[in-house]
């Protein structure tokens, strides 16, 4: 059995394989992006969903419940 003939080969042929080829060998791994240290005393503002009940809990104490979630969090979290 006789194999086709072979097409000649175009510019365009030649382009896509040097595009593809330095693609492959250009081609950037994702970084993840470094991990930024926290600044003590910096507070930074988010919004957060919480039952209405624990709210109230953290509220009852008066003045600082922001705090006092806070501090819970950290506790939470394992952080100092």
């Amino acid at each position: 059995m006789a194999e086709p003939p072979r097409r000649p080969r175009t510019l365009n042929d030649a382009r896509t394989e040097a595009e593809a080829a330095f693609k492959q060998v250009t081609k950037k791994v994702a970084e993840a992006p470094p991990k930024t240290t926290a600044l003590p005393g910096v507070k930074q503002l988010v919004s957060l969903r919480i039952d209405q009940d624990v709210l109230e809990y953290f509220q009852e104490g008066g003045p600082g419940w922001q705090d006092r979630i806070n501090a819970a969090l950290r506790k939470a979290a394992g952080v100092r």
